[in-house]
């Protein structure tokens, strides 16, 4: 019962602290941390350094231009995001709503006062405006989280496409990202949230194929494990980080760290600098998110690899198929029988892991599972059983077919050598299990499944005849 429960609340409880330690300590009181600013002059630089130091120690970074214009270039570059220059009674603010509104509202405030306290009057001027639509320059963060969490989803959903190559599930990725990019900036060019920038498609697709490959491929790694870790990745760490609800430089420094590697907010980044930037500042968050498509595309590689290697040293050997008179006999045995199995059963190997599948997603599936001992976060199953012949041997690569009352195949297993077989997602009810095996008299058994209890159902096959051949003989 412990364990049971344990297995229930993991995600849950997983997902509230990610969120509790994530999103409260990085959100709850956005202030400066480390803002570089650009101040026209070398006096001056000292002096509003100074000034800022008194009010917010280890808020601002002030480093020294030459002049107006290029503390404005500053901004523009990306290489700031305020530029301050004075001149007499006057001074000027260079700002971008283009990095968020709560920014730009923190700065003026902040150097409002640095130029009351040299009797001067400052003059805001934003450098780099979002769209009218867009007040509070949030509205990108929504569209970066439409390219990368159904990424995400993708992944998972993939997961249950059994019947897909790799390669067709990366053309599938790729698909998809071309389809969401080219949707979601028309509709944000329709709805007058972006302004019309046609290259932000391409980092908009770069974002959604690497958060789909990056979990793609850490998916056979993590196994029962992947949901929390894809969402821990993809939601609870890069949300509060983007950037998008509240500016980088208003994190504090830990979370600052942590920005620099997370897919959602160097495609923020990404999108800011194509998008209101003319393209200042991409490169680096476009390595950043191609490092992370990189990434899932070698574990994909690993991971079939390993699966080469495994399925070589469990390739069946010549000879434990059977012997002639039992081949002969594996069509009678699956027509009497009546799974309806497919001629591809012949040899059937050993029954692979389940697709790892998000809880926020699953829903019960018949599927059949290896029977080992259960490991923790692993589906439970809900009907097991051994399959022996007359002597008492355990018969391996047995066919297992599990039906419904209304005479639907749910699922097809095989025993393992030990004559075992499991499957879990079975629903409560009558169900009838029918064995077969080459040289083997097929049965049936009737078994009810009972919610949260494991039915068993074992078998002890009887040996046929040695063949046709042999009965036709005088």
């Amino acid at each position: 019962m412990a364990v049971t429960l344990a297995e229930a609340l993991w995600f849950p409880v997983s997902l509230f602290l990610g969120m509790l330690f994530f999103f409260a300590p990085a959100l709850h009181a956005p202030q400066p941390h480390h803002v570089r600013v650009a101040v026209a002059g070398p006096v001056a630089a000292r002096q509003v350094g100074s000034a800022l130091s008194g009010r917010l120690p280890g808020g601002f970074d002030v480093t020294a231009v030459a002049d107006g214009r290029a503390a404005r270039r500053s901004v523009l570059d990306r290489d700031t995001v305020a530029g301050f220059r004075q001149s007499g009674r006057h001074a000027v603010l260079y700002v971008a709503k283009a990095n968020g509104a709560s920014l730009e509202q923190t700065l003026t405030t902040v150097f409002t006062q640095v130029a009351a306290g040299n009797h001067r009057q400052l003059t805001v001027t934003d450098v780099a405006p979002t769209e009218p639509e867009d007040e509070l320059g949030t509205t990108l963060l929504y569209f970066a989280l439409a390219w990368s969490i159904p990424a995400y989803v993708l992944a998972t959903t993939l997961l249950r496409a059994v019947t897909f190559r790799r390669r067709g599930k990366l053309l599938t990725i790729a698909g998809v990202a071309a389809g969401c990019s080219a949707v979601g900036f028309y509709v944000g060019l329709w709805l007058g949230y972006l302004p019309d920038r046609p290259a932000a498609m391409a980092v908009s697709f770069l974002l959604t194929t690497a958060v789909a490959t990056a979990a793609s491929g850490l998916a056979p790694f993590t196994r029962q494990f992947f949901p929390a870790v894809a969402m821990g990745l993809f939601i609870v760490m890069s949300i509060p980080t983007s950037g998008g609800a509240v500016a980088a430089p208003m994190l504090p420094m830990f979370f600052q760290h942590v920005r620099t590697v997370m897919p959602l907010a160097n495609g923020l980044d990404a999108l800011r600098g194509v998008l209101y930037f003319d393209g200042a500042g991409v490169l680096e968050p476009v390595l950043v998110l191609c490092a992370w498509f990189a990434g899932g595309i070698a574990l994909l590689g690993l991971d079939f690899w390993l699966h080469g290697r495994k399925g070589g040293a469990l390739a069946v050997q010549p000879g434990e198929a059977g012997d002639g008179d039992e081949n002969e006999n594996e069509d009678e045995d699956e027509n009497e029988a009546g799974a309806g199995a497919g001629s591809d059963d012949g040899e059937s190997g050993p029954v692979a892991e389940p697709p790892v599948e998000d809880p926020a997603l699953e829903t019960p599936r018949p599927t059949a599972l290896p029977v080992h001992a259960h490991r923790f976060g692993e589906q439970v199953p809900v009907l097991t059983g051994r399959v022996q012949d007359g002597e008492g041997r355990p018969v391996r690569g047995a066919a297992v077919t599990v039906i419904d009352a209304r005479g639907r195949q749910l699922v097809r297993s095989v025993t393992d050598g030990t004559g075992e077989y499991a499957a879990a997602g079975l629903p409560a009810g009558h169900l009838s299990i029918v064995v077969s095996a080459p040289g083997l008299h097929p049965m049936v058994h009737q078994a009810l499944l009972q919610t949260g209890l494991t039915a068993r159902a074992d078998f002890a096959l009887r040996h046929r005849p040695q063949g046709r051949h042999a009965r036709q003989l005088p």
